[in-house]
């Protein structure tokens, strides 16, 4: 077991640069089509341009932008001591370096953990999680979320929430500039403004499995490899098993929760009461059950 422990390390790297590369290509694939729409190459050399730049803009602000969404405020060790405390010990156990905290205000208890590398990492940590967790239990979810930066699974989740996002803004763009009017003239600016509505629906309709086909390739098995490894990082798997119990059995739904960053968290940021279709299908978490199951060697019961 000890040596699944940063196993995944090099293949989430494969995967980051895979991403990155595909999204870097569906740019400048749509950067050609225009140009050939509007007879102009300026355009395909802007969207070469503008790749480089997010791709760039992703590796390194992705993780400011993760913390601004949810409204993480930096931690300070006088105000969250045991927070401090068990991160610091739990760092040194791991041969990490002690992550950036941060704190949300949400009654909702979860944790998530981004950052390009662990050298310049970040967790972060509810309000509702700290108050609801005895030691152990945050000890446990700590070292959940350290795991995950030793594995590096937090770079590749991070930058996907801006590859998301901007999918997102692309439709949009593409939908609007159609209503407003894409282009000049008679039967050419029919034409431009007939392909841009067409390539917004497309990409409206598309935006949201771009972001559930990335989320999955992620894999929930990243999740079973954090709890493996945080238990053998505290030596002691109850604690985890307690905190998932805790999370799990609250139900309420962030506040700042969305389906860009849920892959994120420790545990479903939704809650566990009403959930959506959409989400039960395509859950980025395994069942809270089988993770428990996983990490205490018998199964729950209800």
């Amino acid at each position: 077991m000890t040596s699944n422990i940063y196993t995944h390390k090099d293949s989430n790297i494969r995967k980051t640069w895979f991403f990155v590369t595909l999204f870097f290509v569906l740019l400048i694939l749509i950067g050609w089509v225009f140009s050939q729409i509007y007879g102009n190459p300026t355009i395909l050399y802007l969207f070469v341009i503008f790749s480089i730049l997010l791709n760039i803009f992703s590796y390194w602000f992705s993780d400011r932008i993760v913390l601004k969404l949810h409204r993480a405020k930096p931690a300070t060790r006088e105000e969250h001591f045991d927070l401090w405390n068990a991160t610091e010990n739990l760092s040194i156990t791991a041969g990490l370096p002690m992550p950036r905290l941060y704190v949300t205000d949400d009654s909702s208890p979860n944790a998530f953990a981004t950052g390009r590398n662990k050298e310049h990492s970040a967790v972060a940590v509810t309000t509702g999680l700290l108050q609801i967790l005895d030691k152990t239990e945050l000890e446990g979810v700590i070292a959940h979320e350290l795991s995950h930066i030793g594995n590096r699974d937090m770079l590749l989740s991070t930058i996907v929430v801006v590859m998301v996002g901007f999918v997102t803004l692309l439709s949009d763009f593409f939908l609007r500039s159609a209503m407003w009017g894409g282009g000049r003239g008679s039967n050419r600016g029919g034409q431009v403004q007939g392909v841009m509505f067409l390539v917004g629906i497309i990409l409206a309709i598309l935006s949201p499995f771009i972001a559930i086909l990335i989320q999955l390739a992620i894999s929930r098995k990243r999740e079973f490899l954090a709890d493996s490894s945080g238990a053998l990082l505290t030596r002691y798997p109850e604690g985890l098993a307690n905190a998932l119990r805790k999370i799990s059995s609250h139900g309420t739904p962030m506040r700042t929760a969305n389906d860009a960053t849920a892959h994120l968290f420790i545990s479903n940021p939704f809650g566990g009461g009403k959930t959506r279709l959409l989400h039960k299908i395509f859950m980025t978490h395994p069942p809270t059950e089988e993770r428990i199951k996983a990490l205490t060697g018998h199964t729950e019961t209800s």
